[in-house]
């Protein structure tokens, strides 16, 4: 099963991500830049395999590039506190 399989286990794995950017020492704006782009790149090449990634491709679809960069930081804040650490 694939971490896009379940909504709990993408949190997690993109948590994980995030604490290892983070002890790396890469700073909120690049995180956010990064987020970004993944958020675009699965936009574009990722089916939805939940409702929670259904919901986050819909609104990715007809945002703004700065709407999406707000989604993007906003996707970072959400997974701050998750991870497997």
């Amino acid at each position: 099963m694939s971490v896009l399989d379940n909504w709990n286990q993408w949190k997690d794995f993109l948590g994980d991500r995030l604490h290892q950017a983070q002890d790396q020492g890469m700073n909120k704006e690049v995180m956010g830049d990064l987020a970004y782009q993944i958020g675009d790149y699965l936009a574009q090449n990722v089916d939805p395999k939940n409702e929670q990634e259904r919901v986050l491709a819909d609104l990715w679809s007809v945002a703004s590039p700065e709407e999406q960069h707000a989604i993007a930081t906003m996707m970072v804040k959400l997974v701050q506190n998750n991870g497997t650490k």
